[in-house]
C-alpha cells in the first residue's frame, strides 16, 4: 500500500481546503452501527448436470451481483437477513431465491436452470456475433466511477486502444488517425449523430447515451463487421434493455444532476432519464474570464412491451436541449520560451449565444417466428435546430518579457491590434431512416441480412465575418482556402441513402470460425453504387486462453453535408466517397499473474485511403477542404492489459503508436501528417481502495497524448509546419459507498430509504497543466505573426453524491 500512501500524502499537500473538504464529506456521517454480513455460495448447473459459467448472481435491492466461473461456482454477501437470490443467463428460464438468515454466517445454495427454447437460438446468434466481433466489451461501472470533466460516457473511450486523447471537455473523439466524423454510435440499433455547428468544445452538453440507462456497450476500433454502416473508423454500440428489478438513481453534484428511474413488469419495461449539466465552474479556468452561462438537458424515455412470446414493441424518445452563452470581460495568456515569453492581455466587448435542440425518437418492431429466427424493423426520425450568434470585439496587446517567471519584468509593448467575430448561423436538419434486420441459424451458420433507407433534410444559413487589424493597418487578406472571409450563403440540400448488407458466420472446425460479409450503398448525391467486402477470422487454439483474429475489408463513407461544405459555405456537390481498404491482425491472452487474472491484448493494422477528403482541425470543428481530394495511410500498433487487481476494481493499461499521413492531390508537397497524427497515445484507469477499508476507493485516470501537427491559416495551402504540443492529463477521484455490503457499520437512517448511498470527490487536472487545443492567430506591429495558444481547463474540484432508492413496499 505505499503507492496510495504517497498518492494520499500527494493528494492533500495539493492544496488544504481540497483535503479539508474531502474529510468533512466523508466524515459527515458519523452515527453508524455494527452490521453482519451473510455469504452465499453454490454451483449452477442445467438439467443435464452439466456447470454453466457467466451466470449473473445479484442479491436484489443491493448492489451485489458476480457471475460464476467456467466450474459455475460462485459467492455473494448479503447485508440484509431477508433478501431474494437471483441467477439469470440468456437462453435459460431465470430463478428467484428467497433467503432468511436469523444470523450472520454461510449458505450453500446450489441451483439448477431450465433452457427456455424460445431463447436458446438468438442466445447462439448473439454469441457468434460477439465470438466474431473485431470488439471489446466496455465495463459500465468503470464509465460511472471515472473522473471526468465532461461527465459524457464517451469519456471511458479515451482510455481504450487506438482513440486519441487530446479534450477533456469534449465527447468527440479520433481513432487510429481518422476525424471526428469517421465514428458510427448505435444505441439500440438506432444510429446516432451530432450537432454539426459546435466549433468550441465549452458549447457541447450532454452526448445521446444516458450513462445511468446502459445495460451493456461494445466498443471497436476497427476491422468491424458488415451488419454496421458505412463509415471508416469505429463503432460505437450500446444497449438500453431490461433491468433485473425496478430501481431510481439520483445523481447530484457541482456540475449538475441526473435522475433515472427504471420499472420492470411480466412483459414490459421503462427506463426513464433526466439530466442537467451546468459547468460554468469548470469553464471560469481558463483564461478568458466573464461571464459563463451554460444550460444543458436531456430527457429520454424507452418503453418495450411484448405483445406476446413471438412479437414485441419498444419505443424510444429523445429530447436534448442547450444553451451556451458567453460575455467575455478579459483574457490574459503567456507562452513561448522559459526565457523568452510573451503575455498577451485582452478585453472584450459582445457576447456569445449558441443553442442547440435535437428531438425525436424510434419505433422497433422485433418479431420471432421461430426459435432460430430473429427479425427487427427500426424505424427512427430526429430533427435538431442550431443557431450561433456571435457578435464581439477585443482588443489586445503583446507585451515582452525578460525572463519566464510570473513576475518577470516587461520590456515593452510589441503590438496593439483588435480582432472581430461576427457570426449569425442557422441550420435544420432531419434525419429519417427505416431499416429490416434478419438474423437466422442454419446448422453451423449465423446468416445476418438487412436493407435500410435513410433521407437526410438540412436548411442551412451562413451569415460570418472575421477581421484582425494591428494599429492602424488591416492585416493583409489571403485568398487561400485556409482564409475565412466574409461568408453570406443559404443552402437547402435533401439526400437519400439506400443501403444493405449479407453476413454469414460460421464454424470451419472446432477451433476457427469464419465471418463473411458485403455492404452496398448508393446515394443520389454522388449516384456512386459501392460494395464493400469484408472478413473477419478467429482462431482458438487448444485452450481457451487465446484467441487470434485476422480482418481485411473495404469500407467506404459516403458524401455527406458536412463534408461537401467548403469554408466559404459553398457545396461540392460532385464529392466522391471517401474509401479505405484495412487490415489488422490481433491476439486475446487470458493468464494469471500478480495475484489476479489477467487479459493481454495488442492488434497490428494499416489502413490504406486512395479516396480522401482533407480537413483541418480548430477545436473539436472539423473544417474541411471539400474541394479537394487525397489520398493516404495509417498504420500501427494497439497493446492493452487488464485485471481486477483490487478484487471487484477492474484497471487497465494501454498504449498505442501510430503514424499517419496524406498526399493532397495537385499541391505539389508530397506527403504530409493528417491533422490527427498523434504518434503516441498512453492512459491508464487504475483503481485501489484506501485506508485499508473496502468501503474507500480510489479511481486515477491518466492520460498522455502526443503533439498533433497544425498549419497557419494563413497560408496559401495545407500545411504541418507547426503543432500542438503533448496532451497530458491526470484525473482522481475519491469515493464511499456508506452501505456497500462489504461495510461493517451503515447508518440506519441511510439503510431504511436508500440500497446504496455513493459519494465522490474528484480533482480534475491534478497537476494543473496547461493543455493547448487550438491557436489564435495574431501579428503584432512588425507583421510577425503569433500562435496563441487557447488552454484547456484548469485544476478543479468536484464533488458529487450517488443515490439509488430502495423500493417503496
Amino acid at each position: 500500500m505505499q503507492h496510495l500512501n504517497r498518492l494520499r500524502v500527494g493528494w492533500c499537500n495539493m492544496g488544504s481546503r481540497a483535503c479539508l473538504l474531502f474529510f468533512l464529506v466523508f466524515l459527515g456521517f458519523t452515527q453508524l452501527y455494527a452490521q453482519p454480513l451473510i455469504k452465499i455460495s453454490g454451483l449452477v448447473a442445467d438439467e443435464s448436470k452439466r456447470p454453466l459459467q457467466q451466470v449473473t448472481v445479484t442479491v436484489l435491492g443491493q448492489r451485489q451481483s458476480t457471475v460464476t466461473d467456467i466450474h459455475g461456482a460462485y459467492h455473494i454477501y448479503s447485508s440484509q437477513k431477508v433478501f431474494t437470490i437471483k441467477y439469470t443467463l440468456l437462453g435459460y428460464n431465470p430463478v428467484l431465491v428467497n433467503v432468511r438468515q436469523d444470523k450472520a454466517g454461510r449458505i450453500v445454495q446450489d441451483i439448477v436452470l431450465s433452457v427456455n427454447p424460445n431463447e436458446l437460438e438468438q442466445v447462439t446468434i448473439t454469441n457468434k456475433q460477439n465470438q466474431l466481433s473485431n470488439s471489446i466489451t466496455i465495463n459500465i461501472n468503470d464509465a460511472s466511477n471515472l473522473p471526468s470533466v465532461s461527465g459524457n460516457f464517451e469519456a471511458i473511450l479515451k482510455t481504450l486502444p487506438g482513440v486519441s486523447p487530446n479534450n477533456e471537455m469534449s465527447s468527440q473523439y479520433s481513432v487510429r488517425g481518422g476525424s471526428f466524423d469517421e465514428n458510427l454510435v448505435y444505441v439500440n440499433g438506432v444510429e446516432i449523430s451530432r450537432p454539426i455547428m459546435v466549433r468550441n468544445a465549452q458549447q457541447e452538453g450532454l452526448s445521446f447515451i444516458n450513462t445511468d440507462l446502459l445495460s451493456s456497450a461494445r466498443f471497436s476500433a476497427g476491422g468491424f463487421e458488415a451488419r454496421y454502416g458505412d463509415k471508416l473508423s469505429s463503432v460505437l454500440d450500446v444497449k438500453y434493455d431490461r433491468p433485473d428489478s425496478s430501481s431510481a438513481v439520483l445523481n447530484a453534484g457541482l456540475l449538475g444532476l441526473s435522475l433515472s428511474s427504471k420499472i420492470s413488469q411480466k412483459n414490459s419495461y421503462l427506463l426513464a432519464g433526466l439530466r442537467y449539466k451546468n459547468n460554468a465552474g469548470i469553464l471560469n479556468s481558463q483564461d478568458t474570464r466573464g461571464v459563463y452561462t451554460p444550460n444543458f438537458t436531456d430527457v429520454q424515455l424507452l418503453y418495450n412491451h411484448d405483445l406476446s412470446d413471438k412479437f414485441s414493441v419498444n419505443l424510444l424518445g429523445n429530447f436534448n436541449s442547450g444553451i451556451f452563452k458567453l460575455v467575455p470581460e478579459s483574457r490574459e495568456t503567456e507562452f513561448g520560451t522559459l526565457n523568452a515569453s510573451v503575455r498577451m492581455n485582452v478585453d472584450y466587448d459582445g457576447e456569445e449565444k449558441d443553442s442547440y435542440q435535437t428531438a425525436g425518437g424510434a419505433v422497433t418492431f422485433k418479431f420471432i417466428p421461430r426459435s432460430n429466427y430473429v427479425m427487427k424493423w427500426i424505424n427512427s426520425y430526429f430533427r435538431t435546430d442550431e443557431k450561433e450568434h456571435i457578435d464581439t470585439k477585443a482588443w489586445y496587446e503583446f507585451e515582452g518579457k525578460t525572463d519566464g517567471s510570473s513576475a518577470g519584468i516587461v520590456s515593452g509593448s510589441r503590438g496593439v491590434g483588435t480582432y472581430t467575430n461576427y457570426a449569425m448561423n442557422a441550420l435544420t436538419s432531419g434525419i429519417f431512416s427505416t431499416e429490416l434486420k434478419v438474423d437466422q441459424i442454419f446448422k453451423n451458420h449465423t446468416f445476418s441480412w438487412g436493407v435500410r433507407f435513410e433521407r437526410k433534410n438540412y436548411n442551412d444559413n451562413l451569415k460570418e465575418y472575421t477581421r484582425a487589424e494591428s494599429f492602424e493597418s488591416t492585416l493583409p487578406v489571403v485568398n487561400g482556402i485556409y482564409q475565412e472571409e466574409q461568408i453570406d450563403v443559404e443552402n437547402k440540400l435533401a439526400i437519400q441513402y439506400y443501403s444493405a448488407y449479407l453476413q454469414d458466420s460460421y464454424s470451419l472446425s472446432a477451433n476457427t470460425n469464419l465471418q463473411l460479409g458485403v455492404r452496398g450503398n448508393y446515394n443520389d448525391l454522388s449516384n456512386q453504387f459501392l460494395l464493400s467486402p469484408r472478413l473477419l477470422l478467429a482462431y482458438r487454439p487448444g485452450s481457451n486462453n487465446k484467441i487470434f483474429r485476422f480482418t481485411a475489408g473495404v469500407y467506404q463513407q459516403a458524401p455527406d453535408y458536412r463534408s461537401i461544405r467548403n469554408f466559404n459555405g459553398v457545396l461540392n456537390l460532385k464529392q466522391e466517397a471517401q474509401r479505405a481498404y484495412t487490415t489488422s491482425a490481433g491476439l486475446d491472452y487470458a493468464f494469471d499473474g500478480l495475484g489476479t487474472r489477467l487479459k493481454f491484448s495488442s492488434e497490428l493494422y494499416f489502413k490504406y485511403m486512395d479516396r480522401l477528403v482533407p480537413y483541418m482541425m480548430d477545436n473539436v470543428r472539423v473544417k474541411y477542404l471539400a474541394d479537394a481530394q487525397a489520398k493516404g495511410y495509417t498504420y500501427g500498433v494497439d497493446f492493452n492489459l487488464g485485471g481486477e487487481f483490487v478484487k471487484d476494481l477492474l484497471s487497465y493499461f494501454r498504449l498505442s503508436v501510430m503514424k499517419a499521413g496524406q498526399n493532397i492531390r495537385n499541391d505539389a508537397q508530397g506527403y504530409m501528417k493528417r491533422p490527427t497524427d498523434q504518434r503516441i497515445n498512453f492512459s491508464a484507469y487504475f483503481q485501489d481502495r484506501l485506508l485499508n477499508s473496502p468501503t474507500y476507493k480510489v479511481h486515477l485516470s491518466l492520460l498522455y497524448g502526443a503533439k498533433l501537427p497544425v498549419g497557419s491559416p494563413l497560408a496559401q495551402q495545407y500545411s504541418d509546419d507547426f503543432h500542438i504540443p503533448a496532451y497530458k492529463r491526470a484525473d482522481i477521484g475519491f469515493s464511499k459507498d456508506f452501505l456497500d455490503d462489504f461495510s461493517v457499520k451503515k447508518s440506519g437512517f441511510l439503510e431504511k430509504y436508500f440500497s446504496s448511498f455513493t459519494a465522490y470527490v474528484e480533482v480534475f487536472n491534478l497537476l494543473n497543466i496547461n493543455n493547448t487545443v487550438s491557436y489564435l492567430w495574431l501579428k503584432d506591429v512588425d507583421n510577425v505573426q503569433y500562435a496563441v495558444p487557447n488552454y484547456l481547463t484548469g485544476r478543479r474540484l468536484n464533488v458529487k453524491v450517488v443515490m439509488k432508492f430502495k423500493k417503496s413496499k
